[in-house]
């Protein structure tokens, strides 16, 4: 199969993660250095204030993460599970309308597989900025993945 039949990193998320396809992400860029996911302004997932759910927001963090994850690290994924392993966010401003994230990895890949080349399972950051249509800041995650290696059949 050539690279140009092979679905998107997008295209793949939204067929495999449910919370995807629920809050409608849209990923307008995936390399293995950002990812940026759009969500668009919901009236389902606003919440008390009229802006889209601390819930909701966290989701579009943790998918932007996990894009530039199995972006960089997709061609692993035949002998290890990318895993997040923990992660914090801080609410900046109110959020109102479309909300955009981009999400950085923390680590050079080459690095992390290196660590799962000589058997160890390697921990890596991504962090995440979610801004407002007017590039105003309204939250910051800072989560931290692994790849878990498979076990031996």
């Amino acid at each position: 199969m050539s690279s140009e039949t092979l679905p998107s990193i997008g295209e793949m998320m939204s067929a495999s993660v449910p919370m995807v396809r629920t809050l409608n992400l849209e990923f307008t860029e995936t390399t293995a250095e950002r990812a940026v996911v759009r969500m668009p302004d919901q009236s389902d997932f606003h919440n008390h204030v009229g802006g889209p759910h601390a819930g909701a927001m966290f989701t579009l963090a943790e998918s932007a993460s996990g894009a530039i994850v199995m972006t960089a690290f997709g061609d692993q994924l035949g002998r290890a599970v990318p895993l997040a392993v923990r992660a914090e966010i801080g609410y900046k401003k109110l959020a109102m309308g479309p909300v955009t994230a981009t999400a950085e990895l923390g680590r050079p890949v080459a690095d992390v597989v290196a660590e799962l080349d000589a058997g160890e399972r390697p921990e890596f950051p991504v962090q995440v900025v979610i801004t407002r249509e007017d590039g105003a800041v309204t939250g910051e995650m800072s989560i931290v993945w692994t790849l878990r290696p498979n076990k031996a059949q």
